[in-house]
């Protein structure tokens, strides 16, 4: 096959899920064994990394040697109540975990420009990929990525509505409606939507949504997806769910040594491996490129 598999990682704090008021970013010692095994199928993950994982001495020194051997790409994923300027939205940020489109345009800015320069300053490289954090996106957001240099965004789930997801005041972004395929936001900076795929398990049934995410019981589900007739295959992970107790869906050893069976059977049947960057250069090269504008 010559469709590309593009390996996206939330690098992210232990269990965020759970809202934790001190982020621990214990799960970065598990990512050499997530890397060993993409680089045994020659898949090249792009670790999205936050604040916490940025400051985190353990993933930069792992982070750093992935990008040299250039078995990987960083990319930036933001999480708006803990990434300076620390600007109060709510009475607990922290617990109510406000979207980034929630705060000022100024703010958003602002939090934007730090993140991506303590990620290049740290790391040493351009920043060009993002994903947004809960996957708050729209329009504003995307042209302040745009001045900042970003290439490729990876923030919209279509068919997803995360309306009812709350944030400080409102709920999440609707994306019922949006492409699924590739396309340009003002004709700068590429959207790459999630993979997400509505099947019928039976005809009479109403499509349920498949993503290529991993939940310890959907190999088989994911590997349907793998056989649709798509322009790549995007698959979500968050670094905290390959950790015992990382995650709400990975709590024990013997989860994480299942989540590791799925990964080599679905591993196994993938396509070649790109970053989210090298899929840009990919396509924007191509004089046959059919990526349309928005």
């Amino acid at each position: 096959m010559t469709r590309p598999f593009l390996m996206t990682v939330d690098t992210e704090g232990d269990n965020i899920w759970d809202r934790p008021r001190e982020i621990r970013t214990e799960n970065a010692k598990f990512l050499p064994r997530f890397q060993a095994l993409c680089e045994k199928f020659n898949l090249k993950p792009t670790y999205l990394t936050n604040y916490e994982m940025a400051t985190s001495p353990i993933f930069i020194e792992f982070a750093k040697e992935v990008i040299s051997k250039k078995k990987a790409e960083i990319g930036m994923h933001l999480h708006a109540w803990n990434s300076p300027p620390l600007i109060p939205l709510t009475s607990d940020d922290f617990h109510h975990q406000p979207y980034l489109i929630e705060y000022p345009e100024l703010v958003i800015k602002e939090k934007i420009a730090l993140m991506t320069d303590l990620l290049e300053e740290t790391f040493g490289v351009k920043m060009t990929s993002h994903r947004a954090g809960r996957w708050a996106f729209n329009d504003l957001y995307a042209r302040a990525l745009v001045e900042k240099g970003y290439l490729v965004d990876c923030s919209v789930t279509p068919h997803v509505d995360w309306s009812n997801n709350q944030g400080g005041f409102t709920g999440g972004t609707d994306f019922r409606g949006f492409p699924s395929k590739p396309y340009f936001f003002n004709k700068e900076l590429l959207e790459l939507p999630v993979t997400i795929v509505p099947l019928r398990r039976h005809f009479w049934k109403k499509p349920t949504l498949h993503w290529v995410r991993p939940n310890g019981k959907n190999l088989k589900s994911m590997l349907k997806v793998l056989k649709q007739n798509l322009p790549y295959a995007m698959f979500v992970i968050h670094s905290s769910e390959l950790m015992p107790g990382g995650s709400p869906t990975f709590k024990t050893e013997a989860s994480i040594e299942k989540l590791y069976d799925d990964l080599t059977g679905l591993f196994e049947q993938c396509f070649y491996g790109q970053t989210l960057t090298e899929y840009y250069s990919s396509v924007t090269s191509s004089s046959s490129s059919s990526i349309c504008s928005t």
